[in-house]
């Protein structure tokens, strides 16, 4: 493992001036990804900058929302009252993540931030141009089963492996950043980069800029999500669904989808939810609303089995929150 120094700081100011004098930095709270990187050769710093004397993990609830704060552990998100009630589908997505020991150490925005888990990724053997661009996608000619299905390029294919960011992309969610000079919002619509020609730009997070909470907006919907996976405990998704639904007298006023374990990023099925408008709570509506949602798939060699995946999700997740409102 590389040798790199270390700094513990207690101001976002202290934090963001120490993160920009080395090229090759790195904010850790949680290290429950990062670490893991830098072992394997994947990632390098420097140096690394603790974060965790910041006064970044309040959950605060206010008129127009929550504000989660980005150091705020999984865990205490997933089990906070107020998140439980007025947002499930935050709570499920978390308690489907990780372990319970990890869920304990790892932050919410470390959670966003988490790599791909693309084998090809984390194996400095193989070519990827995630580490290295130009150099090739060894998962566009390999064992691709866990792969895109959604929004890759013939540069990457990777899926993008936060449950968590799946739900706030159903709830319309906003990132808040603090950079060297100034603050800023983002959209979770709009943080998350495909991979085009630049796969190794993942976000729209800059250099020194540190992610300072998250606020998910007031909403009156019922929610839900569904986590489709190969064991039920430490695995990540073949297929996720966050779902989020404001109905009135059996009928669908509006409709909020995203999809995990599919794309590159959280995947919002902005159609598949246009459709669903003013429509009747039925299982002919979800199934013709699944048919929608898969309408652009672009299957990989080993992960065709995605697409029915898909739709069966959706009409589970559906049929869910529909019997619930």
């Amino acid at each position: 493992m590389q040798p790199f120094s270390y700094a513990k700081v207690a101001s976002e100011e202290a934090a963001i001036a120490t993160v920009n004098q080395g090229q090759t930095a790195a904010f850790i709270a949680g290290g429950t990804d990062l670490l893991g990187l830098m072992k394997d050769g994947v990632q390098t710093a420097n140096i690394l900058i603790d974060i965790n004397s910041l006064p970044l993990a309040d959950i605060e609830s206010h008129a127009n929302g929550i504000r989660i704060g980005a150091i705020s552990r999984m865990s205490d998100v997933a089990f906070h009252p107020q998140i439980q009630e007025r947002y499930p589908v935050i709570s499920q997505a978390l308690l489907q993540s990780a372990s319970p020991q990890l869920r304990n150490m790892a932050t919410v925005g470390g959670n966003l931030l988490q790599r791909v888990r693309c084998g090809y990724f984390r194996d400095p053997v193989f070519p990827c141009n995630k580490r290295t661009p130009g150099i090739g996608c060894s998962a566009i000619t390999g064992y691709n089963r866990m792969h895109s299905i959604f929004g890759a390029s013939e540069h990457c294919i990777a899926v993008h492996p936060s449950d968590l960011a799946v739900a706030l992309t159903a709830l319309d969610a906003v990132i808040c950043i603090q950079g060297t000079e100034k603050a800023r919002q983002i959209s979770i619509h709009d943080f998350y980069l495909l991979p085009g020609e630049t796969p190794a730009k993942e976000t729209l997070l800059q250099a020194g800029e540190l992610i300072v909470a998250i606020e998910v907006p007031h909403s009156a919907y019922k929610s839900y999500y569904l986590k489709v996976r190969d064991r039920a405990s430490y695995e990540f998704a073949l297929v996720s669904v966050a779902v989020a639904l404001d109905v009135e007298q059996d009928m669908i006023k509006s409709a909020r989808i995203a999809f995990g374990g599919v794309a590159p990023k959280p995947w919002r099925a902005w159609e598949a939810e246009e459709f669903l408008q003013n429509k009747a709570i039925n299982e002919a509506t979800f199934k013709d609303a699944a048919a929608v949602a898969i309408k652009e798939a672009k299957p990989q060699t080993h992960n065709e089995f995605k697409i029915e995946l898909v739709k069966r999700a959706l009409v589970r997740a559906l049929s869910v929150v529909g019997e619930k409102s």
